[in-house]
């Protein structure tokens, strides 16, 4: 994402033109292109760290787990943007973040086991504040972030007590 992000960069934003526009036929292979692009470097730094964060708490689970889950939620949460989302161009990897936010706290209700409800109590304590994240909101595709935390509560789901 970085690198995306120095190429971005160096060409005054050019590759945006890469990102998921709701609606159109020709923006359907962005579905995989836009999480790696991102508005900036404050852009790209904030959805990082969080997805470092929850990403390495996903792969607490299994490498096979974190890559399944990955694609269900960027190919999901791309989709729906797609079908539902308001006209412009979205990118970003909040709807991947969210999708991890999602899972790691639907594992708790879903799974229970200790260490699902540990992880989605700190979770809850550290990122609770993302429900506000949920609503519509101008400059923010809340789109991603919604369709991200429903595929990765959907992920959960279909997942369920499997050790993938």
């Amino acid at each position: 994402m970085a690198l995306v992000q120095l190429a971005n960069s160096f060409t005054g934003g050019a590759l945006n033109v890469w990102g998921l526009v709701p609606r159109q036929v020709q923006a359907i292979p962005a579905i995989l292109f836009a999480p790696w692009l991102h508005g900036g470097w404050a852009h790209l730094l904030s959805n990082l760290s969080g997805l470092m964060i929850l990403g390495s708490l996903v792969l607490l689970r299994s490498r096979r787990d974190f890559v399944l889950a990955s694609i269900f939620i960027i190919v999901g949460s791309g989709g729906l943007v797609w079908c539902f989302g308001r006209t412009g161009v979205h990118i970003g990897a909040s709807g991947w973040l969210f999708g991890f936010w999602g899972l790691l706290l639907a594992r708790a209700w879903i799974d229970r086991s200790l260490l699902d409800l540990l992880l989605a109590g700190l979770v809850f304590i550290f990122y609770g504040g993302w429900l506000f994240g949920l609503l519509p909101r101008d400059g923010v595709s809340f789109e991603y972030h919604l369709a991200g935390a429903s595929c990765g509560v959907l992920y959960a789901v279909l997942a369920r007590g499997r050790r993938l």
